[in-house]
Parts: C-alpha cells; sequence; structure tokens
C-alpha cells in the first residue's frame, strides 16, 4: 500500500474512517458512535456538530496511521446515510436545528395526502413516490419558523453538510446518488424538481446543486485534516456498496444485511419502464460520472437484524445471533411453524406500514431448534420477496448476488436465500468495509488509483458460495406457502 484514498464512512449511528490502499484493500478502520435522538413519536434527530466533528476526528486518526506507514493520501471519498437533512448558517457554519434523520416520519400522514394526485407523477419523474419522509418540506417549516434572512441558511444532506465544511466552505453541493434518495430529484434531468419542490414550499434555487459522485468536490482544508488533497467521490452508503460488492453490470445484484436488509441491482443506463409497479421497489441513480448515469433497483426489509435484536434483548428468548443461527441449522426447514418478521410495517411485495408481525403454528412438541429455523426462514423469505420484486420490475434475470453485513455470517440464513430465491449468494470476504471501499474504488478510478471500476473491484478475495439445495418444485411450493402465511398476517 504505497499510495491510497482516505476513505469516511459516515453512517446512522457511528462515522468511521481508513486508508484503501492501491491494492484495494483497508488499512484499519477509526470508529465512533454518533448519538441518535427520539424527542417524540415518529422524529429521529442528530446532532449535525457531532456528527461533523466525530468525523473529522476518525478521519484524522486515519491520515495520522497513514504518515506512520508511509502512504501517500492521494484523495478522499465520502459515503454517508441517505436522505438526512441538516439545515445550517451559512456565516456561522452551525446548525440552525437538529438534523432529521432519515427514519423520521413526522410528516408522514401529511405526505399521506398528497400521494393520490402526486405518486404516478413522482413514479415517472424521480423513481420513486411521494413516500413518508420529505426533507424538503421540513427544511420549509423550519425556515418558516426560524425566520433567518434569505440567503442565508444553507440546506442538504450529510454530503452535503460535510463537503462544505471539509473543503474549507468552498463547495455547496449533493452528489446524485444523495439527491436521488432525498427525493424531488429527476433521474434523466439531473436535476431538482421545481414543480415538486414548489409544492413543498421549498424554492427550488435554494436546493443544493446535484453532482456526479466524481465531481469536483473541491479539495480537503488542511486546517481540518491536516492535508490538502481532491474529494474525489461523493455519494450514498448503499451505493457505495453496490459497487465495492460487484454489481458492475445488469443483473448484478448485491443483498447488504444489517439492522434492516437492503437489496440493490444494476439495472442498466435507462431506468426500467416497469418502476412503480410494485410496492417498495424504488428506481435509484447507481452512481454517477462523467455526466453519465447508471440506474439501480433498490428494495429494503426493514426488521431483519433488530428482529434479531429483538428477541435476543427484549424477550430474552436466545442468547446471540449465533446461537440461533446454531440451532437453525440443526433443524431442517419446514412448513409447520412460521415467523413473519414485519414488526415495523411491510413495504414489499404490498405496502402495508401498519403491517405486524407473525409467529404461527407453534405447539407443546416445539422446540427452541424448530423456533430458531422459522426465525431464519422467516428473514430469508422476507428478503426473496424483495428480491424477486427487483427481478419482476428490471425484466431481467439476477446474473449473481453477493451478500455481506452482520447477518451473512449465518449459513443457515444464506442458504435458505439461496434455496428460496433459487439462486446462488457469495458472501462476500470483507462486507464490514463495502460503503467504504466502494466510495474510495470511484474516487481512486477518478484519480488512476485504477483503470476501471472493474479492476479495483477485482482485487477482492472470492467468498464462500452458496449453491440452491432444493429441486424447484419444492422452492416453488415453500414460497407459496410463505405468501399465504403472510397474507393471513396481514388480514
Amino acid at each position: 500500500m504505497r499510495r491510497g484514498i482516505l476513505a469516511v464512512d459516515e453512517g446512522s449511528t457511528g462515522t468511521r474512517a481508513a486508508v484503501v490502499g492501491e491494492d484495494g484493500q483497508c488499512g484499519p478502520s477509526f470508529y465512533t458512535a454518533i448519538d441518535v435522538s427520539h424527542p417524540r413519536p415518529g422524529e429521529v434527530e442528530q446532532d449535525a456538530m457531532q456528527l461533523l466533528e466525530r468525523t473529522v476526528d476518525v478521519a484524522r486518526q486515519a491520515v495520522t496511521w497513514a504518515a506512520d506507514k508511509g502512504v501517500e493520501i492521494t484523495g478522499m471519498s465520502i459515503c454517508t446515510q441517505r436522505a438526512t437533512a441538516v439545515l445550517w448558517d451559512r456565516e456561522t457554519g452551525r446548525p440552525l436545528a437538529p438534523a432529521v434523520v432519515w427514519q423520521d416520519s413526522r410528516y408522514a400522514a401529511e405526505l399521506a395526502k398528497l400521494a393520490p394526485e402526486w405518486d404516478r407523477y413522482l413514479w415517472a419523474a424521480t423513481g420513486r413516490p411521494v413516500g413518508t419522509r420529505a426533507p424538503f418540506l421540513w427544511a420549509a417549516r423550519q425556515l418558516e419558523t426560524l425566520g433567518v434572512p434569505a440567503g442565508r441558511a444553507l440546506f442538504g444532506s450529510v454530503d452535503t453538510w460535510l463537503v462544505w465544511h471539509l473543503s474549507g466552505r468552498e463547495r455547496y453541493a449533493i452528489s446524485a446518488t444523495n439527491a436521488v434518495a432525498f427525493g424531488g430529484y429527476r433521474l434523466r434531468e439531473h436535476a431538482w424538481d421545481a414543480k415538486w419542490l414548489e409544492a413543498l414550499g421549498f424554492p427550488a434555487e435554494s436546493a443544493p446543486p446535484p453532482l456526479d459522485d466524481d465531481g469536483d468536490y473541491g479539495y480537503t482544508d488542511p486546517e481540518l485534516l491536516g492535508i490538502r488533497v481532491p474529494i474525489a467521490a461523493v455519494m450514498g452508503d448503499q451505493h457505495a456498496s453496490l459497487i465495492a460488492l460487484g454489481a458492475l453490470e445488469p443483473g448484478q445484484a448485491t443483498c447488504v444485511h444489517g439492522t434492516g436488509t437492503f437489496v440493490g441491482a444494476l439495472a442498466g443506463d435507462e431506468p426500467p419502464e416497469a418502476v412503480g409497479g410494485l410496492d417498495g421497489v424504488l428506481c435509484l441513480v447507481a452512481w454517477r460520472s462523467g455526466g453519465h448515469s447508471r440506474f439501480s433497483l433498490e428494495s429494503y426489509t426493514s426488521t431483519t437484524g433488530s428482529a434479531l435484536r429483538w428477541l435476543i434483548e427484549d424477550l430474552g428468548l436466545f442468547a446471540s445471533a449465533a446461537e440461533i443461527s446454531a440451532l437453525a441449522a440443526a433443524q431442517p426447514s419446514g412448513e409447520a411453524t412460521w415467523f413473519v418478521p414485519t414488526l415495523a410495517g411491510l413495504r414489499t411485495p404490498v405496502q402495508r406500514p401498519d403491517a405486524r408481525g407473525m409467529l404461527a403454528g407453534l405447539n407443546l412438541a416445539t422446540t427452541r431448534e424448530i423456533l430458531a429455523r422459522a426465525v431464519i426462514d422467516g428473514i430469508a423469505h422476507a428478503v426473496s420477496d424483495t428480491a424477486d420484486a427487483l427481478r419482476t420490475t428490471m425484466d431481467r434475470p439476477m446474473t449473481h448476488l453477493r451478500v455481506g453485513g452482520g447477518l451473512a455470517a449465518s449459513d443457515p440464513l444464506l442458504q435458505s436465500q439461496a434455496d428460496f430465491t433459487g439462486l446462488a449468494i457469495e458472501r462476500v470476504a470483507d462486507s464490514a468495509t463495502a460503503s467504504l471501499r466502494g466510495a474510495a474504488y470511484l474516487a481512486g478510478t477518478r484519480l488512476g488509483l485504477w483503470p476501471s471500476l472493474a479492476e479495483a473491484v477485482a482485487h477482492q478475495p472470492p467468498g464462500r458460495v452458496f449453491e440452491p439445495a432444493i429441486a424447484e418444485t419444492d422452492r416453488l411450493k415453500l414460497r407459496a406457502r410463505w405468501q399465504d402465511v403472510l397474507a393471513v398476517s396481514l388480514s
């Protein structure tokens, strides 16, 4: 590792930094947690100053490590949590209000009233419906309340906030992959939809200008980081993972297990025509480079890792996720006992925010092994629903599915995913740093560390592959039975 990219990954609950070398590998990762507050039901907030200060702190640690190891940092990349909104004072550089996190749903009821009029229009233009959050609506309301003079307030997502500070207040912009998550970003035009922003009460001319993900974000401020290098790539975290996990050609897909599980697939150079046909499947900019967007599809299962945490910490039924996995490994899949992990609503195959989880088919012969297997299979079925929805919307087969994240450590889960999707699934060797590496690969390709993204990704070691182990007729039977159980849980 003679040269490297200083890579920052600012996530929903913590921020980390590392140097990604020209061998494609990460140096040590420096991490610190970020506080999250819930002042009222439906409201989720963070302190944007804390977010900035802790990001700068871990970045400085990575810079120090590089200096000690004789690694030349040639550029910086940033990936961030998406759709978290920050409003700040241009003169003082300080937040005007707490940042509103992407899970915030304070305007969900109000937005639901707009959906009948706007959903069809937004699906066609932006690849997503009105939804349950609207950062521009929040900003408009804040500006009304605060009475800030025109031109003094700046607004954007976490990447906008970080880049403005890290560039010495020289660059005010938002990356395409973060803009698309904000809502109101026109996919084909790479521009804000003034009509929708006006409906939310926000002036389109005050929105941060969208840039390519490897666009000109200026240079790092030496007073903050001790180095002056180009900020060569900025993008949303799930998009960065798509690159790092090797979804570089249409039909290639990734699955990232965390608190919830994201399944994403590269769709190609145009948004698929079927976008909007299935609940929960969004069309996004996978990444934008050289004035050209590549498009992806994404769907999300909200309670996977959090379902295990609930069983372990809240109910005390198991000691750890590893125990659940080990118990499940001793029990084959069956059709008697079912766990439906819709503990925070359902998005796919139907949008049901009010959906509740279900544990069914219990009797006096039910063992902990049977229960653990039902939990693992229920999560695998729910994630398979999102994968099936992507395949239908994309109108092409998935050619590979690479899986990472905390739950990917479970062999029974990945085997069930392979069985239920009918796809070979590869567990990547290093998924914890996927977002870090993906943004760094984009930055390094721009700066000449690698000739292409494919070359950067090729440095990764192969992971373990889980092949489907059941007959297609058995797979279809299990999937049909799951849909019956899911329907009962929604009735």
